[in-house]
């Protein structure tokens, strides 16, 4: 059993530079408050087979998460998958982005959550979290990248 949320938020910067800072993971603390620590390996440029280990705390609980690139084609897309495994992980997600007549950024950002043992009774519950969370967390991204 899986459950989806998405966002999407129009960035006032050209898409390189929106593209670039969502491909640097290690922004990821600057607009999601759940993000405690972010680190990359290799170091360098994001490619796909990165892997993105975060210390990230959810309702009270601190975990550990993987989160593997399996795709980046500059400057329009980036998709990951969560390979660590606790009770609620991110399948799959990732990031569209276009450019906007203005010369802003489009972009739309999914997750595709999965529960694993008691997580699977849990996942309603964080699922709707998340879906009501997830205009907010667009304007997170959002001033984050418009702050730089």
């Amino acid at each position: 059993m899986s459950t989806r949320f998405e966002a999407t938020v129009d960035i006032d910067r050209p898409i390189d530079e929106v593209f670039a800072y969502l491909a640097d993971g290690e922004h990821d603390p600057e607009f999601s408050p759940r993000v405690q620590r972010i680190d990359k390996e290799p170091g360098g440029p994001t490619h796909v087979g990165t892997v993105f280990t975060s210390t990230v705390k959810d309702a009270g609980m601190t975990t550990r998460r993987e989160f593997e690139i399996t795709e980046l084609t500059a400057p329009t897309r980036i998709r990951w998958h969560e390979r660590s495994r606790n009770l609620i992980t991110a399948d799959e997600g990732g990031y569209d982005l276009e450019p906007t007549p203005d010369g802003g950024t489009h972009v739309r950002l999914y997750n595709v959550l999965e529960g694993h043992g008691v997580g699977k009774l849990l996942l309603p519950v964080a699922g709707g979290a998340a879906r009501k969370d997830a205009p907010a967390f667009g304007q997170r991204i959002k001033s984050a990248v418009e702050a730089r």
